[in-house]
């Protein structure tokens, strides 16, 4: 790589990573008003403890990114499996159809979701922001198991049902422990997705229940506060640590599967 390439390079990664490192930087920042040197302090942190909207906000958060990761990779593993190894009609529209979710954008789905639950009488709240999350997280939940399905050999499942297993016993002693390391990887991408959404939970969410970014969006409105530098950090490195699991899980599974 030449020289003008490095420092291309370099520009992009800091260009991308500055206004983080900038913003982690202030979290332990002692002043209030972002002032120079910077003093090292946890002062931040501590006022996070006693900011109950915040904390209210990241349980809600929390708990939407938990339930949907377990109801999307559920649904998105059985869709997966059915969409690979089951021949029916319609199956290439419905691997079409998985499209659109994601790539329509987000602004377009929540109002169409909010006319919709208006209409069908579901309403706003923590269980339409269930709903929203988990229909937005099973295209991906399905696109990540799918090709981790696709690498585990078929016929490691008829050696076992020749030598007496029965199908499902075959399923859940050969392949599943196979295909484990993808169907993680996806509930953490699940989790990841529905604990960044903002756009679904804006439209979504009712008055007095938000979730975390709905939060910090609201809180920016009316001042930006440090605690938003604090939160902001923890929620960073629990997604850092999700995305590196999910990496790790993501080559563990491609590996297993090729043997």
């Amino acid at each position: 790589m030449t020289a003008l390439g490095r420092t291309y390079l370099l520009a992009i990664l800091a260009f991308l990573y500055l206004p983080i490192a900038v913003m982690i930087a202030m979290a332990f920042n002692n002043s209030e008003l972002y002032t120079l040197p910077i003093e090292p302090s946890t002062r931040w942190f501590i006022r996070l403890a006693s900011d109950q909207p915040l904390l209210s906000a990241s349980r809600n958060s929390l708990l939407i990114a938990c339930a949907t990761s377990i109801i999307a990779t559920l649904v998105g593993a059985m869709a997966a499996l059915a969409l690979e190894r089951k021949q029916f009609r319609g199956r290439t529209l419905l691997r079409l159809l998985l499209l659109p979710p994601i790539a329509i954008p987000w602004l377009i789905i929540g109002t169409a979701m909010l006319v919709f639950f208006f209409w069908t009488g579901i309403g706003r709240g923590l269980h339409a922001l269930l709903i929203g999350h988990v229909a937005l997280a099973i295209p991906y939940v399905v696109f990540i198991v799918g090709p981790g399905l696709q690498t585990i050999r078929v016929d490691l499942e008829e050696a076992a049902m020749s030598l007496g297993s029965t199908p499902m016993h075959a399923f859940f002693t050969v392949t599943l422990p196979l295909w484990l390391p993808s169907v993680i990887a996806a509930a953490l991408f699940a989790f990841a997705v529905s604990l960044d959404q903002f756009v679904i939970s804006y439209f979504l969410s009712a008055p007095g229940v938000s979730t975390l970014p709905v939060e910090i969006y609201s809180s920016i409105r009316k001042g930006f506060t440090p605690e938003i530098n604090a939160i902001s950090t923890i929620f960073l490195a629990v997604s850092s640590v999700l995305i590196l699991i999910f990496a790790q899980l993501s080559n563990l599974g491609s590996r297993r599967g090729s043997r």
